[in-house]
This record gives structure tokens, sequence and C-alpha cells, in this order.
């Protein structure tokens, strides 16, 4: 009975895996996830802490709700500073918890008296 089985190959033909895309090596752009925040901490070599604020509405009260989350970003030439509002982009994985690298810093912060 097992002999009388025949495979079905695709009517597709075969697939190429060479034109790009995310598990090719092709000229098309990756799209990366983008985020703005404000740094919250500066003080690690090549690493900051961004904080991002972003507004949801609650699924049983249908109130607006800001939640936060924080960011460990990769910032090679200290650019950033804390209260600094920075684009921050998503990458590979550069330590345990550190899968961001700065993208651009958007504003500088004031600096008081």
């Amino acid at each position: 009975m097992a002999e009388d089985k025949q495979e079905i190959e695709p009517s597709h033909g075969p697939v190429e895996r060479s034109q790009g895309g995310p598990t090719g090596s092709g000229d098309s752009p990756r799209h990366h996830q983008e985020k703005v925040g404000i740094v919250t901490s500066a003080k690690m070599q090549k690493t900051i802490v961004v904080e991002v604020h972003r507004r949801v509405q609650h699924p049983v009260y249908k109130r607006i709700v800001t939640k936060r989350s924080k960011f460990m970003v990769h910032d090679e030439h200290k650019k950033a500073h804390e209260g600094d509002m920075v684009r921050i982009v998503e990458s590979r994985p550069l330590s345990k918890n550190k899968r961001w690298t700065l993208k651009e810093v958007l504003r500088e912060a004031t600096t008081g008296v």
C-alpha cells in the first residue's frame, strides 16, 4: 500500500530565496521598528536607557491610559545625555537586554541653573 503513493510536486516550480526579504541577502531594505522617547539614564558605557510613553484605550473601561516601556539602547558615540528626546530603531541583539540602537537625537535637554 505504501508503494502506491506518489509524491506530489508543487505546480509553481522551484522557490528562489536569493531575491531579498527576511530569508535572503538581497538589496531590499528591512523595515525596523522606530520609537521616540526620553533618555532616563546615560551612566553606562555605550548604553542609554530610553523611556517610551504610549497612550492606549483600556479594554474594559474604554478610558485612555498611558503606558510606558524602558529600552536599553546602544549609543556608540555617547551622543545622547539624560533628558534628551531621541529616536531609536530596533536592531539585532547586542547583549542580554540591548536590542535597540540610537538613530538620532531629536531634542537636547534644557539644562537649568
